[in-house]
């Protein structure tokens, strides 16, 4: 596999596939923030996790042609209104399905399962419906355009660059939430003890609508960042579903650093491996080398201290 490649190619090679790597990581930290929220927090298997993702992605495009017809000067700036509007529409369809349908499945996994396989088709089928079975594209703006070189043999697109910063950003504010704010105080105790939480005058149900809601959001968020590399299709996200589960049980339930540090070592060997595979087997060799670790490991990279 490398014998045809001196070593400092094979160095150039490891370096670009590295950044390429860094923006698949990019994705799939944005894609596993939310699900390891509502996973690790509520044990709720959400299948149509990818669906909000690409309900954002629908938001985002819509917002371009939005200023493209109406407001072309301030076109620079739309992905900003996008990513917020994309973030309250993705999170408060979260809180409605959670109102709605997961409330009363707590504590039944396949149920959730289930019901939220069937969600997920039906939110595909309203996509195709409203949207068409075409894929949509976003017009970048034109400060996103474009390459940055980096040495002779090596360039990083600017966008790239973009989505990289900004899940640097979203994971930050996720984590002062999680672990400085009050209510993010109130998630945890949840987690480690939903009895006792609600015991001491914790709400539960409605830290669950909010968790849910705040899970659902950051996928819409992760639909603006992948309008970024990428069309947007009724059945875009089901290509990313399979390993947002493997990234968030690989890190361990409800564990922020374990979910990053999966997605890092999941993306890097998908991207390197891909170079010198196919795309098929690189995914074949990087689940065979999880599932190996997960037997010898079942909870995962980092996994919390739960109270049973």
């Amino acid at each position: 596999m490398f014998g045809d490649y001196s070593l400092g190619d094979l160095g150039a090679i490891f370096v670009m596939q590295a950044f390429a790597g860094l923006i698949l990581f990019s994705v799939f930290v944005l894609m596993a923030l939310g699900l390891a929220i509502i996973f690790g927090q509520m044990g709720v298997i959400n299948m149509a996790h990818g669906e909000f993702m690409i309900l954002g992605a629908y938001v985002t495009w819509l917002t371009s042609i939005v200023f493209q017809q109406y407001l072309p000067g301030l076109y620079a700036g739309y992905f900003f209104i996008a990513m917020a509007l994309a973030f309250l529409a993705a999170g408060g369809l979260g809180m409605l399905v959670e109102w709605g349908l997961i409330r009363h499945l707590y504590r039944r996994p396949l149920d959730t399962l289930l019901a939220t396989w069937g969600l997920s088709l039906m939110l595909q089928q309203a996509y195709r419906s409203v949207f068409g079975a075409r894929e949509k594209g976003v017009e970048l703006p034109p400060w996103m355009m474009g390459s940055k070189q980096i040495t002779d043999t090596i360039e990083v697109q600017i966008n790239g660059l973009f989505v990289m910063a900004l899940t640097v950003l979203i994971t930050s504010a996720v984590a002062y939430i999680i672990f400085r704010s009050r209510w993010g105080r109130q998630v945890r105790a949840v987690v480690q003890n939903r009895i006792m939480a609600g015991a001491v005058g914790i709400n539960t149900e409605k830290v669950d609508r909010y968790t849910f809601g705040l899970g659902c959001g950051i996928a819409g968020v992760a639909g603006s960042a992948f309008t970024m590399i990428g069309s947007t299709g009724p059945t875009s996200g089901q290509l990313y579903i399979v390993d947002t589960f493997l990234v968030v049980v690989f890190g361990g339930a409800a564990s922020l650093i374990g979910t990053i540090a999966s997605a890092f070592t999941i993306s890097q060997a998908q991207s390197t491996l891909e170079f010198f595979l196919s795309g098929s087997m690189a995914k074949v060799l990087t689940l065979l080398a999880i599932v190996g670790i997960l037997m010898l490991r079942p909870q995962g990279l980092f996994a919390l201290k739960i109270r049973k």
